[in-house]
């Protein structure tokens, strides 16, 4: 079978691939990025379920237009600028079929084959593989801890004749977890700016800080119309609805809406209309309080356990204020090889190689997740992890 040039490159996500030996419930995961099922407001859902479905099925089993559910699309305009400062005055609020189809049709609209993507080097493997699929450029910019380097980004900027895109993840990157600084966010906008690029914005994990202070967006400094901003439910209700966000310029919009309809014709209806009266109904914020309370415990568990099993020159890691990752190197280790001995320990975690714009390139990185495995299985999976690496020396 020949294959379309777009997609015969592409490799499968290595995420999606170790999920194929996570059915084995004698491994410990720390590799996947799940929310833990317990946030789940699953008997909320279920009331505002059965009033859906009993009383207004029509609408609930109807094809929706898609732009989106208009009520919940006013909630989120009101709740974006009300929390993160992102103004209503020249942007429009899309429902997209979770953050991922955001990235996507962001792309689509904006990129040719050939062009640049620029983003930080690592980044979200799902990112990487959808402008992979769109035969993109991807120009890699080093991080370090509180954000993407500026000085490299500018050169990139410079070089880059054909850049498009500036694909971030500022507040606690997967897979790094670490956050920008607002400095950085002024500086990152700026350059946008000045040379005429599209920042796209990707916040899934924003809503989780557990420690520290707030940072605003830097679509809350979009003044120009130069930053698409992506959200989702996916970690603060649940990522199998696929409910997700975009507040983008008019013009951008008016084309994703194109783009969307060819697509998918619109997010599913009746998700979007459970989720308007989940957050007419109840407090959202509070509901997310208690994640966050259950995450900073876990992210807590997984620094005192990589701290007491690891020798302190044999190792470092991030320190999240929030989110749901958090990124160790291994010194000496190819993480790869690392990640597949593990696994035969039954142990699971992500070499860092999944996030690399060159996925040929060895790295001593892993990404661990916390948001999942309980406290007590942390802590067996990273005593093992020690355990091995002590072994070898």
């Amino acid at each position: 079978m020949i294959f379309s040039d777009n997609i015969s490159g592409v490799k499968p996500s290595a995420i999606r691939e170790i999920f194929k030996v996570l059915g084995d419930p004698t491994i410990i995961s720390l590799a996947g990025g799940n929310p833990d099922p317990s946030t789940f407001p699953a008997d909320k859902m279920s009331v505002i379920a059965t009033e859906l479905l009993t009383n207004n099925p029509s609408a609930a089993l109807q094809y929706g237009v898609t732009e989106g559910y208009s009520p919940l699309r006013e909630q989120l305009a009101e709740r974006m600028e009300k929390k993160f400062g992102i103004k209503r005055e020249g942007n429009t609020v899309l429902v997209v079929t979770g953050g991922q189809q955001g990235i996507d049709l962001t792309t689509k609209i904006l990129c040719n084959p050939g062009d640049t993507v620029i983003c930080e080097e690592p980044s979200f493997i799902g990112a990487l593989n959808c402008f992979r699929t769109y035969g993109t450029k991807l120009r890699g910019i080093p991080m370090e801890e509180d954000g993407i380097n500026i000085s490299e980004l500018e050169k990139a900027l410079k070089e880059e004749k054909r850049a498009k895109l500036i694909y971030l993840i500022p507040t606690f990157q997967n897979p790094m977890g670490v956050t920008m600084s607002a400095e950085k966010r002024k500086k990152v906008y700026d350059l946008a700016v000045k040379y005429g690029v599209t920042v796209l914005e990707d916040n899934p994990y924003g809503e989780l800080r557990f420690s520290g202070e707030d940072i605003l967006p830097i679509k809350a400094l979009d003044d120009k119309g130069v930053v698409v901003y992506c959200g989702s439910f996916s970690k603060v209700l649940s990522p199998g609805i696929r409910i997700g966000f975009v507040s983008a310029p008019e013009e951008i919009a008016k084309k994703l809406v194109v783009a969307k309809q060819v697509t998918d014709v619109h997010t599913n209806i009746f998700w979007q209309m459970l989720i308007s009266a989940f957050l007419e109904k109840y407090d959202i914020d509070e509901h997310i309080s208690s994640i966050k309370a259950l995450y900073k415990t876990k992210c807590d568990c997984i620094t005192s356990a990589l701290d007491k099993y690891i020798p302190s020159n044999r190792f470092w890691r991030s320190s999240p204020e929030g989110g749901i990752f958090i990124y160790c190197r291994f010194f000496g280790e190819d993480a790869g090889e690392l990640s597949k001995k593990l696994i035969e320990k039954k142990v699971a975690v992500v070499p860092g190689t999944a996030f690399q714009t060159d996925e040929n390139a060895k790295t001593e990185y892993v990404r661990l997740n916390y948001s999942m495995p309980t406290c007590e299985n942390i802590e067996r999976g990273i005593k093992i992890i020690g355990e091995y690496l002590n072994g070898k020396h």
